[in-house]
């Protein structure tokens, strides 16, 4: 087992909300609170501490009590920029990464994840429900760092494409599906508004 002290969750919010009309989407509400406070809530009970990636409103963001540190990379480059200033900001030997957009991620996603990273001896482990990988909810080594680097300053940008590059497994969630519902739209998130219920034989 992973110790809760060797992980620093990275929330990754520094996307342009494109499709929910550029705006924030971590700051957007669902049942009264920002998408990202729901995400944190429950994150934070699952490792060390939190860094947040943010491109505007910094100020709103460290409001919620922890670092925030913007992509080293001009023009909005990506959850892979995200990730790389997430590593630079963290201490610990592990990192997981979050979107801020996903307010019901599994309570127990590190615990899972870290099981597939250590059984399968890898770089990186990523939850996948049914036949869909969910690249941005991964379990890091924060040794990666100088390998992204390298892959960004080369000019990649695709997630699908670093992964390639690594030992990463896939880890399976199938008993949560919807814990990895995300909001891209104000009509996604008006019909989204309340936790769904686990489904039998979910594990808690």
């Amino acid at each position: 087992m992973l110790p809760r002290s060797d992980v620093t969750g990275i929330v990754l919010a520094g996307g342009q909300g494109r499709r929910m009309g550029g705006v924030d989407k971590g700051l957007v509400e669902l049942d009264g609170r920002p998408l990202v406070a729901h995400v944190i809530a429950r994150l934070a009970p699952q490792v060390a501490t939190l860094v947040v990636n943010a491109n505007r409103n910094a100020t709103r963001y460290t409001a919620f009590g922890y670092p925030v540190v913007p992509d080293a990379l001009g023009g909005f480059a990506g959850p892979l920029a995200g990730l790389q200033a997430g590593l630079s900001a963290a201490a610990t030997p592990h990192v997981v990464t979050v979107p801020c957009d996903s307010p019901f991620l599994p309570t127990d996603l590190v615990s899972r994840l870290a099981e597939g990273l250590a059984a399968g001896n890898a770089d990186l482990a990523v939850a996948k429900t049914l036949d869909q990988p969910h690249p941005v909810f991964a379990l890091a080594h924060r040794d990666v760092l100088v390998h992204l680097t390298a892959f960004l300053e080369s000019g990649g940008r695709k997630i699908d494409a670093w992964y390639s590059t690594l030992a990463v497994v896939e880890v399976s969630f199938d008993d949560e599906v919807e814990a990895f519902r995300n909001f891209n739209t104000r009509e996604e998130l008006a019909a989204g508004s309340s936790t769904p219920a686990p489904p039998a034989g979910a594990r808690r």
